[in-house]
């Protein structure tokens, strides 16, 4: 098993049709005590439990760092370390240029950016105290060729301001042994994309790609696994595409 004993935690996880859970899932079965973080505490409480007794499922939202504070608390008080932390949470608005408002671009760079800062300072204490630890940061496509079947134009911005951020962390923290990783999945059918990516979108996408992309969360994951393993020892401050594209 590549995670054995490890603890993970995974922020925006608790739906069982979204990438969050799909990870959260196969990190369990590859040994990992799993902590699902989302809105909801039943909807995360009920992901947790689907995957065994010995994993939890906490609420809290990414950007406000009070709560962000107290689930990690939660989860130190149950496990005593934490190992991984998958930046995972994020929304998106399919909104052009102009039609951006303050705060539609508050809603989605409050997710994905603020919320991959405060999640790791959070974590970053106990990982230096082991002198170990891997944080994998989840991007986008989407910054890297500026925008996105669903994201606006302020998606992509947040998206590449978490490869930036991440890339500044793995230099900080390489001295204290902990790896920080970006990946960035491309689109793939979720509960965000339920019933919006029609094969005129499906077929958009495939002339822009070299190789067909999976559609399912099952494609992308095992990309997930490898940053929070032992296997990656020697990386840190990669982008690890995991898009079908180039």
């Amino acid at each position: 098993m590549l995670l054995k004993d490890k603890v993970a935690v995974i922020t925006g996880a608790a739906s069982v049709r979204g990438l969050g859970f799909a990870t959260a899932k196969l990190y369990a079965e590859q040994g990992a005590k799993v902590v699902i973080i989302d809105l909801n505490a039943d909807a995360s409480q009920a992901a947790a439990a689907s995957l065994g007794e010995a994993h939890l499922g906490l609420a809290a939202n990414v950007s406000n760092e009070q709560q962000v504070n107290a689930a990690i608390e939660q989860v130190l008080g149950k496990y005593g370390r934490i190992d991984i932390l998958v930046n995972n949470a994020g929304i998106t608005q399919p909104i052009k240029l102009m039609d951006i408002k303050r705060e539609n671009y508050d809603a989605v760079l409050d997710v994905s950016l603020r919320g991959t800062l405060l999640m790791s300072q959070a974590v970053i204490p106990t990982m230096r105290a082991q002198q170990s630890g891997s944080i994998v940061c989840i991007s986008s496509v989407s910054a890297q060729r500026g925008g996105g079947i669903f994201g606006g134009p302020h998606y992509s911005a947040a998206k590449a301001g978490v490869l930036g951020l991440a890339k500044a962390m793995a230099r900080e923290l390489g001295p204290d042994n902990v790896r920080v990783n970006c990946i960035t999945p491309g689109l793939i059918q979720t509960d965000i994309t339920a019933g919006k990516l029609s094969d005129e979108m499906k077929t958009a996408i495939l002339a822009g790609n070299p190789a067909e992309p999976s559609w399912r969360c099952a494609g992308y994951c095992p990309g997930r696994a490898v940053p929070g393993s032992d296997l990656s020892s020697y990386s840190t401050g990669i982008t690890l595409d995991v898009n079908a594209a180039c």
